[in-house]
């Protein structure tokens, strides 16, 4: 049974620590200015190099640098992008992407969703070069799995990022709490306890997700 409630976004600092115990620290931070001015290029070099960790760059100019899932995360990943690309296959309006996809925000971030997705008339107007970087383009969907080592307030912070950026539809799903926060712009934060199955609609029209893989990885 789907529980509903809407709350609004907290402040990062004010976030709840989960059932599992303390926050977690989050990502480390590295801070170039002004003794390194990274460029696209170099970002894409320094991410291939590093290719276990996930390297983000915010809107400072700084990078934010997380651990490599563990693997239940990664089955619980893997089930999320698995279903949201099947159904942008089946529905052919759109693509969809895993966490490696990097995208370059209005604001200077470059964020990698862990799964996204895009309309096809939007991206075709994309140069190839364009679509072999960080493209310059805002995701019209975007969801963000928290981790055991992912702050809930540094994630909820990245999802406004994402609303203030363009982005249509956001979820963050909170596996450590059992909840879905989903965001549209301009409008409360819908939080759900623990739902079994969620809906895109009516951004992504005929999209629903199966949450079970998402709650019971191992099953």
């Amino acid at each position: 049974m789907t529980t509903r409630s809407v709350k609004p976004s907290q402040d990062a600092g004010q976030a709840p620590a989960g059932p599992v115990g303390p926050e977690p620290l989050g990502p480390i931070v590295l801070k170039l200015a002004p003794v390194l001015e990274l460029t696209d290029d170099h970002l894409l070099r320094l991410c291939s190099l590093n290719d276990a960790l996930r390297i983000e760059l915010n809107a400072k100019g700084e990078l934010e640098i997380l651990p490599p899932a563990n693997p239940r995360t990664s089955i619980q990943n893997a089930n999320l992008t698995s279903g949201l690309v099947m159904w942008a296959r089946a529905d052919g309006t759109g693509l969809g992407f895993d966490a490696t996809a990097g995208f370059t925000l209005p604001n200077g971030a470059i964020r990698s969703p862990d799964a996204s997705w895009i309309i096809k008339e939007r991206w075709a107007e994309l140069s190839d070069e364009e679509k072999r970087k960080f493209a310059r383009i805002v995701p019209d969907f975007v969801v963000e799995l928290r981790s055991p080592s992912d702050r809930l307030g540094y994630v909820q912070t990245k999802m406004r990022e994402y609303m203030d950026n363009g982005v249509r539809l956001g979820w963050l799903i909170d596996p450590l709490q059992g909840r879905v926060h989903v965001y549209r712009p301009n409008a409360p934060v819908e939080e759900l306890e623990r739902p079994e199955t969620i809906s895109g609609e009516p951004e992504l029209p005929g999209f629903s997700l199966d949450l079970k893989p998402i709650w019971e990885p191992d099953f």
